[in-house]
């Protein structure tokens, strides 16, 4: 969903409470397992995690000056998003979380090329997540992203 916010704390606020509740657990998670080098910023209307222009100067292609995104998380309409570009650029970490998702949780993984839709806030595998956010480095993302590019 949009929302007429323009910072993570704004975007927050206007969540509903079970939605919130479930977005800052995903943002401890994602905090206390992601690599260092990469940096918390609000883009897209959702919360990302990018590499910043101070580590990767040529930031993302489809727009100039802006940072390389990696993680988001978003509140949809029908669902809270987590979007991994890394699972679309590093075919054995989709392999990895695939089969560990199907080990772990009871319900059907509802994923596209890189979101992953939770549509009940309760059933969120906090724990296969922080895995997944320790799978790729810094380097090892802008690797696999230059390499997409050619």
């Amino acid at each position: 969903m949009n929302y007429d916010v323009s910072s993570i704390d704004e975007y927050l606020k206007v969540l509903p409470d079970k939605r919130k509740e479930a977005v800052e657990k995903l943002r401890e998670v994602i905090a206390s397992n992601l690599p260092e080098g990469f940096e918390e910023q609000f883009t897209y209307g959702m919360i990302s995690y990018v590499v910043p222009l101070s580590v990767y100067p040529k930031g993302y292609h489809v727009k100039e000056g802006e940072p390389l995104p990696f993680i988001s998380i978003a509140s949809q309409k029908n669902h809270i998003a987590f979007y991994h570009m890394g699972i679309y650029s590093k075919k054995e970490v989709e392999e990895w979380f695939v089969e560990e998702y199907k080990k772990r949780v009871a319900a059907k993984l509802d994923m596209g090329k890189s979101c992953i839709r939770f549509r009940n806030p309760d059933k969120i595998p906090y724990d296969l997540i922080g895995e997944l956010c320790t799978k790729i480095t810094v380097n090892d993302y802008i690797a696999a992203y230059e390499k997409g590019r050619k």
